[in-house]
């Protein structure tokens, strides 16, 4: 079986000259995954823009307004540090149905990937770096609203700490957040996950899978959810200008094979976004992004195997 994956041209959006967020990478991502052999025409699906109902879910009405609406102060635009453009609103919305439809896919499939999403640390009524509309809060809950799943697990392996997705969904008794991140990195003012694991500086390939390894299968098992939203962000990267941790492209791809084949084993659906990465050459950073997606297509191959 084939993995099925979601992108849509919107996720790219043109940005100001020399604006430190790269936007062109979501297109790189789907021309690599083409280019290298990786995926093929027919796997990809195309979200629709998630309609203002699915947001406020996790937003507060007045924020999702504001912000479509371009009614948002300036020291609320520059926490987000995106300039409002409607362009923006549309390539929000469509990322955050992008992973909606991931989600659905992975319940149907048993495994799925976006090629955008994890956009962790917008909270109920602002955004913040880099991000407008938490599309794995949002995601969770809408699931959780059409009862088609009971439990979900958020497994966030960005180098930040998701301390939006934490804040939204900290009263709902039924969404796990698990983030695994740089101690000393953004946020600096974190929100308490479920289970938070902060690792210390510098922390290299073997040691931060010894660590991933001392606490994911135990939260599965004991959590047992019926769906895992898996962010696994790349700038844990050695290379990554906003990470600080040392991992290999290697570590990367080990940490995202060894996570996804966890939760296939205990046939976890899972729905994959690809989360941060700041590497100033965007195809490079493309490829490793395209590190989850091949991760996610042998494991799903494997399982399929498997069954005969």
């Amino acid at each position: 079986m084939s993995l099925p994956l979601v992108f849509h041209p919107d996720y790219v959006t043109p940005l100001p000259p020399g604006h430190r967020f790269p936007m062109p990478k979501f297109g790189k991502v789907y021309e690599y995954l083409i280019k290298d052999g990786l995926a093929a025409l027919e796997q990809f699906h195309v979200p629709q823009v998630a309609p203002v109902e699915w947001l406020t879910l996790a937003h507060t009405p007045a924020y999702v307004q504001a912000y479509t609406n371009g009614d948002l102060d300036a020291r609320a635009m520059r926490r987000i540090g995106l300039p409002w453009s409607p362009e923006l609103v549309n390539r929000t919305c469509t990322a955050v149905g992008g992973t909606v439809l991931t989600a659905q896919l992975a319940l149907q499939h048993g495994m799925a990937c976006n090629t955008a999403g994890g956009t962790h640390h917008a909270h109920a009524d602002f955004g913040s770096g880099f991000c407008i509309f938490n599309d794995l809060a949002v995601a969770a809950l809408y699931m959780l609203a059409q009862s088609v799943v009971q439990r979900v697990l958020i497994v966030d392996l960005d180098v930040h700490q998701g301390d939006g997705t934490a804040s939204i969904l900290r009263d709902h008794a039924n969404a796990f957040t698990f983030s695994m991140h740089c101690g000393k990195n953004f946020p600096y003012r974190k929100s308490a996950s479920d289970l938070d694991v902060e690792l210390p500086v510098d922390m290299a390939d073997h040691a931060y899978l010894h660590t991933l390894q001392r606490h994911l299968p135990s939260l599965l098992d004991e959590w047992r959810p019926d769906l895992v939203l898996y962010d696994g962000g790349v700038d844990p990267h050695h290379a990554d200008r906003l990470g600080l941790l040392a991992l290999t492209d290697e570590g990367l791809y080990a940490r995202d094979r060894w996570t996804l084949s966890q939760c296939a084993q205990r046939g976890i659906p899972v729905a994959c976004v690809i989360g941060g990465g700041y590497d100033v050459d965007v195809d490079r950073l493309a490829r490793r992004h395209c590190l989850m997606h091949r991760a996610a297509q042998e494991v799903l191959v494997g399982v399929n195997d498997s069954r005969g």
